[in-house]
């Protein structure tokens, strides 16, 4: 009979309960999920956005907890909740802190790569120069804050003598040390830091001209811009925007831990503007990492002869990947 349920069988019942998963449907937003997350700054920005967050909550719950005590609503005046999630966000904290150990090795590809292909203006390509030298002071000055912070290391080095360079050669442990001061690893390392992010807003300053220049140069072509290539343009207006927003919050954090005594006198504000840079850098990083489909051949216009340079669209390795090094043991 064609109403005649199906047998349950073995088979059918363990279809019916470990291939549950055969009924969920595909999910285009579940790919892009795990596709951002599986790169190292998406993960990155994914626990920024929970450090920040729950770095605002603690205070919060801490001002709640003390209102409900006065209020006779609880019987101590502190949160463990508010306890719970302040180890939380320090193990994030120290978490993507411990994950930037590598952090080396991309600025070295980058520096190679820009001299290889260097940005269309002697102004950027100045620019990225710095940058790019700025972490190669940035990253070893965290490196050792980490370590030291974590007593991994001495906080005196040993420096090697003469003769532990010539073979065959006895040498004797040297008697003079670099000495590591905590404080002063984390200052330097996030002044260098701060010199990028200064240097970022430049570089989306210049950036801007140029995408400003590549839309006129179409706008006076015979065929205007194409559809194509004006979606490209307001892409890219967004993806500037995004950085900018993203470096503007960053602003305030590299020069309050950039100074021994800070500009803020409540650290919620710093809170505030880590939670703002992760979010931006997560909207930037979710459409870049974005599936888009082939372009048609009626979008792709005919070229014509120009000698005007038109922008190009830089993909910053170091975006949104430094952050400043703890600074709450100093």
């Amino acid at each position: 009979m064609a109403g005649q349920s199906k047998p349950l069988t073995l088979a059918r019942l363990e279809d019916l309960t470990l291939g549950a998963f055969a009924n969920v449907p595909s999910s285009e937003t579940l790919d892009h999920l795990v596709r951002f997350l599986s790169t190292w700054s998406g993960s990155d920005k994914f626990f920024m956005i929970i450090q920040y967050t729950v770095k605002l909550l603690v205070p919060f719950l801490q001002w709640r907890a003390r209102l409900q005590h006065g209020a006779g609503l609880r019987k101590a005046p502190t949160s463990s909740s508010a306890t719970k999630l302040g180890k939380l966000g320090s193990i994030i904290s120290d978490a993507r802190m411990l994950f930037r150990l590598w952090g080396l090795l991309p600025i070295f590809q980058w520096m190679i790569s820009m001299e290889r292909n260097p940005a269309p203006t002697r102004k950027l390509r100045t620019i990225e120069r710095l940058q790019g030298w700025s972490m190669l002071g940035y990253y070893p000055l965290e490196h050792l804050y980490y370590l030291l912070s974590h007593s991994i290391i001495s906080d005196k080095i040993p420096l090697p003598s003469i003769t532990a360079f010539i073979p065959f050669i006895r040498t004797r442990p040297s008697e003079k040390h670099i000495p590591l001061n905590l404080g002063a690893l984390g200052l330097w390392s996030t002044r260098f830091w701060a010199a990028y992010v200064v240097l970022q807003l430049a570089h989306l300053r210049e950036d801007n001209k140029l995408l400003r220049l590549r839309e006129r140069t179409l706008s006076k072509t015979k065929t205007g811009a194409s559809a194509a290539e004006k979606e490209d343009i307001n892409k890219r207006k967004r993806a500037l925007t995004s950085e900018l927003i993203v470096n503007l919050a960053y602003l305030p954090q590299t020069i309050h831990w950039s100074t021994e005594k800070g500009i803020f006198e409540n650290e919620v504000w710093l809170d505030i503007c880590g939670l703002i840079a992760g979010i931006a850098s997560w909207k930037s990083g979710w459409e870049a990492t974005a599936l888009r489909p082939a372009p048609s051949l009626a979008d792709i216009p005919p070229m014509e002869p120009t000698e005007e340079k038109l922008a190009p669209h830089y993909d910053d390795p170091l975006k949104d990947v430094v952050e400043a090094p703890s600074l709450d043991e100093m």
